[in-house]
């Protein structure tokens, strides 16, 4: 049986991702297979994960602790999908810092299992890295790209980049996929560039928005649509997925909040100028880990949207047409 599973779908990707796979899948439905090939969303707690999929059941959800032995190869044989997304990680940059042994489990050693089983299979391979395996080295002009070395500043960066190594050693035919700060839909649970801020603004929080340290943040559902079409491309190695605009973090705040429609100015009174570098609760901060994406942008059909029309996307605005992005 062919299908697409994605391996960590209650995350904030993996829906949209599971979401993108399903609409995938129904391109190719048939009046006996109404829904396409299968698509199955796989988390170790997937009543967390949001459904996006329209219908909400058209694709299978299964409970999969994938750290248990024995675990991610019993998930491929019973599943037989023709492409793996694996986008499970320990994210949180200070979870990664106290305990770094996790984050070795999580963010290198499973992507490698994985890698290995898939390779064994004859399976289509794609792992979910960070813009964070920069970081402690200037960005060049115009974004770091494929072909630069990584330099990683936290332990987060450091195990999603020896992630990325052990997967294309062990699966030379994989797609690794870097991915920027995502914003956008989570389903109400405050994950995100956008929902974390908009939930800590409603709390009267005034969260600390840095001025000094810069992105390419992108919209998760139009990550998610164009990782999709990238794992069902040829596309093998190291791929950058961003819009061209880089921005502070400031500057991407003010943006979220223009864009449920206050002004400049009561935008700027809900949130906190602030510096990376007064930021001393926590692991040190990239100041740029913006990405290039020259090599998505000619090879995929999929627009990368820049803030603006990201965020007409993420608030469903009528009329949006993704291809002024």
């Amino acid at each position: 049986m062919s299908g697409t599973l994605i391996l960590g779908a209650s995350g904030f990707l993996g829906p949209h991702l599971v979401a993108s796979a399903f609409a995938r899948a129904q391109e190719e439905a048939t009046m006996a297979d109404p829904f396409g090939p299968p698509v199955t969303g796989v988390a170790r707690s997937v009543e967390l994960a949001p459904r996006y999929t329209n219908p909400r059941d058209g694709a299978r959800w299964r409970s999969v602790d994938l750290l248990v032995e024995g675990a991610v190869e019993t998930c491929l044989d019973e599943m037989a999908p023709s492409t793996v997304v694996l986008a499970a990680a320990l994210s949180r940059a200070l979870a990664c810092e106290q305990d770094p042994a996790l984050a070795e489990r999580m963010n290198a050693e499973l992507p490698r299992e994985v890698a290995l089983a898939c390779r064994g299979r004859g399976l289509r391979f794609v792992h979910v890295s960070s813009d964070q395996v920069f970081g402690a080295e200037p960005a060049p002009k115009g974004g770091f790209a494929e072909s630069d070395p990584v330099a990683p500043l936290q332990v987060y960066g450091r195990t999603k980049a020896a992630g990325e190594a052990a997967v294309l050693e062990a699966h030379p035919e994989a797609l690794v996929v870097r991915l920027p700060l995502l914003y956008g839909d989570s389903g109400g649970r405050g994950l995100g560039a956008s929902d974390s801020l908009l939930e800590a603004v409603e709390a009267d929080q005034q969260p600390a928005l840095f001025e000094d340290e810069f992105r390419t943040p992108m919209e998760v559902r139009n990550a998610a649509d164009a990782l999709l079409e990238a794992a069902h491309s040829d596309l093998t190695g190291l791929l950058h997925l961003a819009p061209k605009q880089r921005v502070s973090r400031w500057d991407l705040g003010i943006a979220i909040l223009r864009a449920m429609g206050l002004s400049e100015t009561d935008a700027a009174s809900h949130v906190r100028r602030a510096s990376r570098l007064d930021f001393t609760e926590g692991p040190a901060r990239a100041e740029d880990v913006s990405l290039n994406a020259a090599r998505a942008a000619r090879a995929l059909q999929t627009p990368l949207l820049g803030i603006r029309r990201g965020l007409d996307a993420a608030l469903g605005i009528e009329g949006f047409d993704p291809t002024e992005a």
